[in-house]
């Protein structure tokens, strides 16, 4: 196990995107950078301290590298804002970048002058990189603050204008005309006019391949099959998503369901419901084979998804 350890502002919005990867074993909220030794969240916020809001993320190097979390650590924060990260402004929510030597250090400097080349954001780069100080943690209140209280999490992450941010920079601009060419008629009224495909009558209900389901359209992963299970609908179900996807309220139909949606080219998946295997969580995603793609494991490498491995070793 190695650790990396990244500041983007509030730290909860630093602890969901992180926890689900393949390969992180713990990432843990905390302060780093400061001059007062175990701050508390109450001291750090007044922005007297020093101290950055960052994690601390435990992760298997033999399946996740150093470069892929600092790649993913770009994808959750505006870096081209000196004076915090959105809603949360001053000292404690500057975004830094913690390297612990000279490799790592290289590596980071890559990824940032690529991006910066890029073009992606709207300005330069202007993340701290720095050497690894103390890191202490937060209170046992502040960790995994998406689970314990995911209502108010997702409610201040969108509030605080980082899911708008992050949507209107990373989302797949479609060309939808050639979308209609490249897809079958049944896959673009599934993933671009919220369709649903017929049960028991789609290419994956019962398909029991070991690999990853992933967008249609973008590529982006988003099943697992070791979270694959027989639901009985007629349609691939899933118990959890590898990592966060879109959840919307849907009354289409005369009816009230939690529809989910892809973050990178917001097309439609299917909906999730509170009926799934209880020792699994208790949630069924129920997806429309049209709106994904299957990677077997042995695959996975060359289609630039050899983090995903891990699931399957």
């Amino acid at each position: 196990m190695k650790d990396a350890y990244v500041a983007g502002g509030c730290f909860w919005c630093m602890v969901e995107p992180f926890s689900g990867l393949p390969g992180i074993h713990h990432v843990t909220a905390g302060y780093m950078g400061g001059r007062l030794e175990h701050p508390t969240y109450k001291a750090v916020q007044k922005g007297d301290t020093g101290h950055l809001e960052a994690v601390k993320i435990t992760y298997d190097e033999a399946y996740l590298s150093f470069e892929k979390i600092i790649q993913h650590f770009f994808t959750q924060i505006d870096p081209t804002d000196e004076g915090g990260q959105f809603a949360d402004r001053g000292e404690p929510y500057h975004t830094a970048l913690f390297y612990a030597d000279d490799a790592e250090l290289a590596i980071i400097n890559s990824v940032i002058r690529a991006l910066n080349q890029s073009g992606v954001f709207n300005g330069p780069i202007v993340t701290k990189v720095t050497p690894v100080v103390a890191f202490y943690p937060a209170e046992e209140s502040h960790q995994m603050y998406h689970i314990k209280n995911p209502f108010h999490y997702t409610a201040y992450k969108k509030g605080s204008g980082r899911d708008a941010y992050l949507k209107e920079t990373w989302s797949m601009k479609i060309d939808k005309k050639a979308m209609k060419e490249k897809l079958t008629p049944t896959q673009f009224h599934v993933v671009f006019e919220n369709g649903t495909e017929a049960p028991f009558d789609n290419e994956y209900h019962d398909y029991k391949g070991e690999g990853i389901y992933v967008d249609v359209v973008s590529g982006e992963p988003l099943f697992s099959s070791t979270d694959k299970f027989d639901s009985g609908s007629g349609w691939p179900s899933f118990t959890k998503p590898l990592k966060k996807i879109e959840e919307k309220m849907d009354t289409s139909h005369g009816m009230r369901r939690i529809e989910v949606r892809t973050k990178a080219s917001d097309i439609h998946l299917g909906h999730v419901f509170e009926d799934g295997p209880a020792d699994r969580g208790g949630l069924r995603y129920c997806i429309n084979s049209a709106a994904l793609k299957f990677i077997p494991k042995e695959d996975l490498e060359d289609a630039g998804l050899g983090e995903y491995k891990a699931l399957f070793e």
